[in-house]
């Protein structure tokens, strides 16, 4: 064997035994970096690629908005079917039921989903009868116009912030000719309300109302409103219960009312904290309506007013008409007169020749019925017989007074008040404070105070009751002293410093098992390959020229096979990291551009 051959293997076994490739590659990658220095440019290359190639894709990434929310079930297939032709992308937002697309086409979608009807929600409006057909019936029209009218509701419900999904059913009766037979129509109500809301009482108001506005002839009592839990909403707003919370409230504002009145007036005087007001008001809902008619006599006999008169006269001078049954006895003549052997001095000459002129004048059975006129003056006489009549019947109003009272609903009926004054604080010089009752004349003034400023009235009722009395001092609890290991920060801490300990612990066995004895078999190693070539070339003194230089150029081209081997696995992990893990990439090029600055 020659020298050349005795002397080739040594440069490739170091003192230990281990090939020179083989402690090549059980170096670590820290080490690594320090002894290549082409390879951190190469991992920083890396890292630059990956953060350009993340920044492009998360800048064209879409930023996804809102398309429609709350839809349902069978709309949302319809719109994601629609969607998936116009290959437009889209997400669903967990929790709310929500399409996302892209922000840039929101408007562009909606109108061209709207143009296919979509969505359709939960039910149709008045566009139902957009498409009557010809030869439709009365009773389809019919059942078509009340589901438009309930559709309509159902969109104004729904359009209540509280409110996901509401559902309404009218029961619309048919009209009739007759008034016994007429029938008033009816509503129900079903709302689904938004999770972790509530609706008010003036809420379903609102609603009863606007539904009753909608119908024609519907009462307010006859809709009903109910929740997805089956709780009847209306029965408050119905009065069924004779309370109202509208009315509880109203009492709680006018009680609060007089004890904000009474505290701020009587503040000022005694001080803040000093005096404590408790009003009890009873307030009447009721509303009274009352209409009174009296009638009386005229006062005044002078002036009065006349309602209706009724007049009638009659008069007759000359000769007695003829009377008498008619007949042929009437129309016979008279008999000649005869005059009297005697005439009565008492009587008129007159007179008497009438009295005998007329003893069966016609008529004679009627004359008794008539009023006898009286007698006529001499002159009357001696120009014949004067008849006259006269009759006036009046009727006078009578006084008449109408009054009509509506009382409104709110008005206090009583007021009971009570009042607490404290005492009041006396420090008297160098001594100790101490409290001190009011005097009679204070309270009396006080008293007078709060007759003022409540509106007291005798006559409805009203009390009054003023106290005075010292208030008791609230005492501050003395502190609970915990022992150490039950104190909630003490524990805190203790958590906190094991926390740190224990991390601290971890790193030191961590360095003493691991990182220190690793970093000194690196030293020897380094210490082993520093010594190597300095053996290979005392070996290589020795040996013929020309064998030195084949084994050099060969030991170079090894080297050269090993770095280039070297640099492409550690060009594949510079990549397999910047694949698995991107962010400590990101950490590493940061930390160089600022060490660099």
């Amino acid at each position: 064997m020659s020298a050349a051959t005795a002397a080739a293997p040594v440069p490739a076994m170091p003192a230990g035994g281990m090939p020179a490739a083989a402690m090549q590659t059980a170096l670590p990658f820290v080490e690594r970096l320090r002894t290549q220095p082409k390879l951190p440019f190469i991992l920083g290359g890396a890292a630059l690629v990956a953060a350009a190639a993340a920044f492009v894709l998360w800048s064209r990434a879409p930023d996804y908005k809102v398309l429609y929310a709350n839809v349902t079930e069978r709309d949302g297939g319809a719109i994601i079917a629609s969607l998936s032709q116009m290959n437009v992308p889209y997400k669903f937002a967990e929790g709310s039921g929500a399409i996302l697309v892209p922000g840039e086409k929101v408007p562009e979608l909606r109108l061209k989903l709207a143009q296919q009807g979509l969505p359709k929600g939960g039910g149709v409006g008045f566009e139902l009868m957009d498409n009557q057909k010809f030869g439709t019936s009365q009773f389809t029209e019919q059942v078509n116009y009340q589901r438009a009218l309930e559709g309509e509701l159902v969109r104004s419900i729904e359009s209540i912030g509280t409110v996901e999904a509401a559902r309404v059913h009218l029961a619309l009766p048919k009209p009739s000719l007759f008034v016994r037979d007429q029938k008033k129509p009816s509503a129900s109500v079903v709302l689904t309300l938004q999770r972790g809301r509530s609706i008010d009482e003036g809420q379903v108001s609102a609603i009863v109302h606007m539904i009753s506005s909608s119908v024609p002839d519907l009462d307010p009592k006859s809709v009903t409103v109910v929740d997805q839990r089956g709780n009847l909403l209306s029965a408050a707003g119905s009065g069924a219960r004779g309370l109202d919370v509208s009315q509880l409230k109203y009492t709680q504002e006018i009680e609060q009312t007089y004890v904000r009145r009474i505290e701020s007036i009587l503040q000022p005087i005694l001080g803040a904290g000093n005096v404590h007001a408790q009003v009890a008001a009873d307030i009447d809902f009721a509303v009274v309506e009352h209409t009174d008619e009296k009638y009386r006599p005229n006062s005044d006999p002078n002036n009065k007013a006349v309602r209706s008169q009724q007049s009638s006269e009659s008069a007759q001078q000359g000769g007695t008409p003829p009377g008498g049954v008619p007949g042929a006895l009437s129309n016979q003549p008279p008999t000649n007169p005869t005059a009297p052997i005697a005439t009565p001095g008492a009587a008129p000459n007159g007179a008497a020749a009438n009295a005998q002129a007329r003893p069966g004048a016609p008529g004679a059975p009627g004359a008794a019925a008539a009023p006898a006129a009286p007698a006529p003056s001499s002159s009357a006489a001696s120009s014949g017989p004067s008849n006259s009549r006269k009759d006036v019947t009046t009727n006078y109003e009578l006084d008449r007074s109408i009054r009509h009272v509506q009382q409104g609903a709110g008005g206090v009926k009583r007021l009971s008040v009570a009042v607490v004054v404290n005492n009041r604080d006396t420090a008297p010089a160098g001594g100790k404070p101490a409290s001190q009752a009011l005097t009679a004349a204070e309270l009396d003034q006080i008293r007078n105070l709060v007759k003022e400023a409540m509106g007291f009235s005798q006559e409805r009722g009203d009390s009054l009751n003023v106290v005075n009395s010292p208030f008791a001092q609230e005492r501050e609890a003395a502190p609970v002293e915990l022992p150490l290991w039950k104190d909630p920060q003490a524990v805190a801490l203790g958590k906190s410093i094991g926390l740190y300990a224990a991390m601290a612990i971890a790193a030191l066995v961590i360095w003493l098992s691991v990182l220190r004895p690793r970093a000194r078999r690196l030293k020897q190693q380094q210490q082993q390959l520093a010594l190597q070539p300095q053996s290979a070339a005392a070996g290589l003194q020795a040996a013929d020229p020309n064998t030195l230089a084949i084994e050099q150029a060969e030991a170079r081209e090894q080297l050269r096979l090993r770095e280039s081997e070297r640099q492409r696995a550690d060009l594949e992990y510079a990549q397999q990291l910047a694949t698995n893990d991107p962010r400590l990439v990101a950490a590493l090029v940061k930390h160089w551009m600022n060490a660099n600055e």
